[in-house]
């Protein structure tokens, strides 16, 4: 795709920031921000009242088979159904300053995009400040309550729930009554999914045995895309007798599936449908995902654009409104389908409180 004049502009300006911010840290990482446009939705010329959106994603961008490539589907929807004018997607790098994620969204608004769609908690100080600077542009971020205005929409998940169902279908495949759960990084967020898995495991099977392995710890967000570390976490599980193991890891989660299948073990899938987005050869050993619907809060965003109906504050996707689920790709649960919806049911008319922290 060719890269318009904008996007060589707005590359050059992050890569300088990025650079400026290495040598005053004293270190010499190359810039990985990298920006990706997108043109009119139809390929031809773009519709002159549809919106110019900019999404700034998180680490791994699009191509994570995860959670970016979950927001990266409801902006494509978008541009069918929404006749977009224009688009702008720009990447996080590993290890980048405060300020270039600033500079990122700064970029997006000064272009005249609007709105501006920040993916992950990992953005709230940057659009808290980057939307005081511009008032008139309408701002939303995924996974954080922390950064409000009055042009700033929060979209938020109950990942905890989503979690409890895929817990309780590790649980009911194990036949070791031994199951692994490996985080990116250890932070609240993360934890919720964590505390939903150990939950559902445990309404199963309360003596099952749960394997806890976070990649790394802030600042170090490299947890989110790092296979390997991915890879080494879940081996060490199945080699300690776990046969199913579930990441919330982002990109990394392509290592935990290689390592099921080594393993001859079973993983499970986050935020997509991973048996259908990961690598073709691992896709027969996820036995199921919990499914964060991204792409339904990022098109639900958009659409309210488009009516003129944005809302600031909180927006809640929880099981009850269809924002969380599993899947059943592959056909692999099946047998167990009647039991998760009968915990599916119970939490949402709550007879099951699902915790979102571990006790």
């Amino acid at each position: 795709m060719l890269q318009n004049r904008f996007g060589r502009l707005a590359a050059a300006a992050l890569a300088g920031s990025m650079l400026l911010g290495a040598a005053a840290c004293g270190g010499s990482e190359e810039p990985t921000t990298s920006a990706k446009p997108e043109g009119s939705a139809s390929g031809a010329a773009p519709a002159a009242k549809g919106p110019k959106v900019g999404l700034a994603y998180d680490i791994g961008g699009r191509g994570d088979q995860s959670f970016n490539d979950a927001a990266a589907a409801g902006l494509d929807k978008a541009k069918t159904e929404l006749g977009l004018a224009e688009t702008k997607e720009l990447e996080a790098g590993n290890g980048e300053t405060e300020a270039a994620k600033e500079e990122r969204l700064r970029l997006l608004a000064q272009g005249g995009y609007n709105p501006v769609i920040a993916i992950g908690f990992a953005y709230s100080g940057s659009v808290k400040k980057v939307a005081a600077e511009f008032p008139d542009v309408k701002f939303a971020i995924v996974d954080d309550a922390a950064a409000t205005g009055p042009n700033i929409s929060s979209l938020l998940f109950a990942e905890h729930e989503g979690s409890f169902l895929v817990g309780a279908a590790a649980a009911l495949k194990s036949k070791k009554d031994h199951v692994g759960f490996v985080g990116g990084v250890q932070v609240p967020l993360i934890q919720k999914f964590e505390a939903g898995f150990v939950a559902g495991a445990k309404k199963v099977k309360p003596g099952i045995k749960v394997d806890v392995k976070y990649l790394t710890q802030p600042p170090d967000f490299a947890g989110f895309n790092d296979p390997a570390k991915g890879k080494t976490a879940a081996q060490g599980m199945f080699d300690a007798g776990a046969d199913v193991v579930y990441h919330a890891a982002g990109g990394s989660g392509g290592g935990v599936f290689e390592a099921a299948k080594a393993a001859k073990g079973l993983a499970i899938g986050v935020d997509s449908d991973q048996a259908k987005t990961a690598a073709a050869d691992v896709q027969s050993v996820i036995m199921t995902s919990m499914i964060k619907k991204v792409d339904v809060a990022v098109f639900d965003f958009l659409k309210s654009f488009t009516t003129n109906s944005v809302k600031a504050g909180t927006t809640v996707y929880d099981l009850k409104a269809g924002g969380v689920d599993y899947s059943t790709t592959g056909g692999q649960v099946d047998d167990i389908k009647a039991k998760l919806d009968e915990y599916k049911q119970q939490i949402i008319s709550g007879a099951i409180t699902v915790p979102d922290k571990n006790s």
